[in-house]
């Protein structure tokens, strides 16, 4: 029996959707404008790519979701959870409140409940202090009723997570097992202020996570689909929905990352650079062995510094909807605002009032699109000037992202990629695959599952290849908790960096381990 896969990513423009055989093949592709409820927009890509397939429904084994739910959530500030963020570092930590250097509004919705315990340890492991277990259950008693999300975060939990844990099961006992809990040490990594914002960020999109997954899983049973669904990470791999509503953060640029690794895919390539054209932005990533670079930066999510790991990216504002403004002394400004998903009906070729990158394009001859007599008035010199502009704009942002001089493959995906050329400085050879326009798509319903883990370890106590050994076992548990097939596990990536500011050997280890979805058993779908 031929089984199918669903991938559908939700952009900023347009809700993308591709329906897979198991050859990985393309039988159905779907753009559709991303709505305001974001849902109605991913209901109709739906609906599309399976009436336009015709397969049997129950021959549909998996689906796959890239979201920008969480972003938009922490942007918009709306839909929060409402949480307890609990510090465990008195009185080592005092100097620095949680919740340091965030935007006042943030601060002002997150910071209703915070909390300083005494405990943490030392880098070694070593307890700071033991910790104060009578003032977490005064702490539990207190916002019992009042959160649905807390947050837990240790001094020095990537070396020991005991105190996290213990308070964990001291909340839980109070409020009972259904409240969500974010443990920092499962999170970020070293640096602990960042990482308590990681956490409290994930915290506050728990709800908003489950809120998309539901949607999610309705909407395929609305269509008579009873199949196995996945989030996809912003490491360009996946997540069960349960992993997914834990740690809803990992979707956080989850759809750049899809991109590239649909680029990887479509083209076989494991190393290039990909260039992802959107209807408002363009993200330039790094593939590197057929997974996105990982940024080695502390990274801001709504005005707060956090630093769990992130793709390594530049946006930059030029897409296909973006408005080109000029002015009576032939000077010209390219973005970076855009029309958006308005495209069909705002720019000049659909009989709009604003001119935009599409229609200097059209007007160029570049692109057939809409209706060209609409910008046949416009001075070809100028737009000339406009698009070597545009094309400079990308050619920056690839400049940027290469780490040698040398020429490098650049592949073109996303629905605006038309309105580039077939050379590009930099790039050693220009690639715009097939079905590039859902590259997005099609990397969210290919991809593996991953786990990944950050640790220190004391290399007093341990060789170097021990602490390897241990940290590749771990991060192998985690892919298997995220939905990963335990038979077919490799690992994709290890960093291991000594910490010569500590003292005691000390390294930090990371590592990512990956493989293909566990199968479904048919009659676990019965």
């Amino acid at each position: 029996m031929s089984t199918y896969r669903i991938g559908i990513d939700v952009g900023g423009t347009h809700t993308d959707a591709v329906l897979l055989d198991e050859n990985n093949q393309v039988v159905s592709e779907t753009k559709s404008p991303t709505t305001e409820d974001v849902a109605t927009g991913i209901y109709t890509a739906l609906k599309k790519i399976i009436g336009d397939a015709n397969v049997p429904r129950e021959q549909i084994k998996y689906a796959m979701l890239g979201t920008t739910h969480c972003t938009n959530a922490i942007v918009e500030r709306k839909r929060l959870n409402k949480i307890a963020a609990i510090r465990i570092g008195a009185p080592a930590t005092l100097a620095v409140k949680p919740l340091v250097g965030v935007p006042d509004d943030l601060r002002e919705a997150l910071g209703k409940y915070v909390y300083l315990v005494r405990g943490g340890h030392e880098f070694d492991g070593r307890e700071i202090v033991s910790l104060d277990e009578a003032h977490l259950y005064q702490i539990a008693h207190e916002i019992e009723g009042k959160v649905d999300s807390v947050a837990i975060t240790s001094v020095f939990s990537p070396v020991s997570k005991e105190h996290e844990e213990r308070a964990s099961e001291i909340i839980k006992e109070v409020l009972g097992e259904d409240v969500a809990i974010s443990l920092s040490s499962e999170i970020g990594s070293v640096g602990l202020l960042e990482r308590e914002n990681a956490t409290i960020i994930n915290a506050t999109v728990v709800n908003v996570a489950k809120t998309a997954a539901d949607g999610f899983i309705n909407a395929l049973k609305n269509e008579g689909i009873e199949a196995k669904v996945f989030f996809g990470q912003n490491d360009g791999t996946l997540m069960s929905v349960e992993y997914a509503v834990k740690y809803p953060i990992f979707t956080i640029a989850c759809g750049p990352t899809n991109s590239l690794r649909g680029a990887s895919y479509l083209t076989k390539s494991s190393d290039a650079i990909v260039v992802d054209v959107g209807g408002t932005t363009s993200d330039v990533g790094v593939l590197i062995q057929s997974f996105p670079r990982e940024s080695s930066l502390a990274v801001e999510i709504g005005g707060a510094r956090t630093n769990f790991r992130m793709p390594d990216l530049i946006s930059i504002g030029l897409g296909g909807g973006t408005i080109i403004r000029i002015k009576d002394n032939g000077e010209f400004t390219v973005g970076p605002d855009s029309v958006g998903y308005r495209l069909p009906e705002k720019s000049l070729i659909f009989g709009g009032d604003t001119l935009t990158t599409t229609d200097v394009a059209v007007a160029l001859g570049k692109v057939e699109l809409g209706d060209a007599s609409k910008v046949a008035h416009l001075d070809k010199e100028l737009l000339n000037k406009v698009y070597v502009k545009m094309v400079e704009l990308v050619e920056e942002a690839i400049d940027k992202m290469k780490t040698s001089a040398e020429d490098v493959p650049v592949i073109l995906v996303g629905g605006g990629s038309i309105l580039l050329p077939e050379n590009l400085n930099g790039a050693s050879e220009v690639i715009r695959p097939q079905h590039s326009g859902v590259a997005n798509a099609i990397g969210a319903a290919i991809s593996q599952v991953s786990g990944q883990v950050e640790r220190i370890y004391k290399l007093v106590e341990l060789t170097r290849d021990q602490a390897l050994e241990i940290a590749k076992d771990e991060a192998k548990k985690e892919a298997i908790k995220a939905g990963a097939d335990p038979n077919n596990l490799v690992i994709v990536d290890i960093e291991d960096v000594p910490l010569a500011y500590l003292p005691g050997n000390a390294t930090r280890v990371r590592v990512k381990a990956a493989g293909d979805l566990a199968q479904v058993e048919v009659n676990e779908l019965v």
